[in-house]
């Protein structure tokens, strides 16, 4: 029997099994600021948000996940490794002074600048203690997702979204206030 020569994959493309994904480039024009947006809410940082994209963007050129899907599997992988990466701690401390200096440079009051930067490191640390369902869907809804979309990317009956974000809003609360300014 005589093996037939593949033509090999264009550079940059691969998918599962080394076969080629004719949407990716469609696909990241359209879903890489959306993704960049859902990973930068939750952490804060558009660096470490595009570290993110290109990692949710790696893994879906790999994967079989159908080019009408993507916006869904796209947002969802974003929070998912977004909020990994706020559980583990590994935020990286060099980005975090470039934004903080940067912030400082640009208040007018330097008090605000670092109750600002505070509150924010706050928010982020609570979202992570939340049950992922929660905090994935108050960060897609937060990113500007219609209810609809937030409940086709999860999962869930569209009526429920509205109830499923309040409660995610009512836990971080209590997670802000369980865990004060000194924490």
């Amino acid at each position: 029997m005589g093996q037939t020569a593949a033509a090999p994959p264009s550079p940059g493309q691969v998918g599962a099994g080394g076969a080629v994904r004719a949407d990716l480039e469609e696909v990241f024009c359209r879903d890489y600021p959306l993704v960049v947006g859902v990973a930068a809410r939750v952490l804060g940082s558009r660096d470490q948000a595009e570290d993110v994209a290109q990692e949710v963007f790696l893994s879906f050129a790999r994967s079989s996940v159908p080019a009408g899907e993507a916006r869904r599997w796209l947002t969802v992988a974003a929070a998912h490794t977004a909020l990994n990466l706020v559980r583990a701690g590994r935020r990286r401390a060099s980005r975090e002074a470039t934004t903080a200096a940067a912030d400082l440079a640009l208040a007018s009051d330097v008090a605000d600048a670092v109750v600002t930067s505070e509150e924010r490191r706050r928010v982020r640390t609570a979202l992570g203690r939340l049950p992922r369902k929660q905090a994935v869907a108050l960060v897609l809804r937060h990113s500007g997702l219609t209810y609809a979309e937030v409940a086709a990317a999860l999962g869930l009956a569209p009526g429920s979204v509205g109830t499923t974000v309040r409660r995610a809003e009512s836990a971080l609360r209590k997670e802000l206030n369980r865990h004060g300014p000194s924490d």
